[in-house]
């Protein structure tokens, strides 16, 4: 959520013909990020929360790809664009984590 709020504030400072492009773009993928993960909690079973893993995974992904552009284009001073980078890396961390156990849980919980 941290991510979403940071990223939300950043895409203000972005030229205004951009407000209904990629600014706009920016804060939708950041809040799909947390939202995929709440939505996938809400499901039945592992299964469901993995698949809402990779979705909110892919707009992590999303993120930080127009992070990157906003970069190049100078929507974004190099500190600014460095902080939001690393946040996406740590959510990354998280979410790799936050699978991968959800996968050892699968696993132990079949062979059962």
């Amino acid at each position: 959520m941290d991510l979403a709020v940071e990223c939300s504030r950043a895409a203000k400072v972005f030229p205004l013909d951009e407000r209904y492009g990629l600014g706009a773009q920016v804060k939708r993928s950041a809040v799909s990020v947390p939202s995929n993960i709440a939505e996938g909690r809400g499901r039945l079973g592992p299964g469901g929360f993995l698949n809402h893993l990779s979705i909110a995974r892919g707009s992590l992904f999303e993120v930080e790809t127009q992070l990157l552009l906003a970069k190049r284009l100078s929507y974004l001073d190099d500190q600014a664009a460095q902080d939001l980078l690393k946040r996406t890396t740590q959510v990354n961390c998280l979410l790799a984590g936050l699978i991968r156990a959800l996968k050892a849980k699968r696993r132990f919980t079949k062979t059962e």
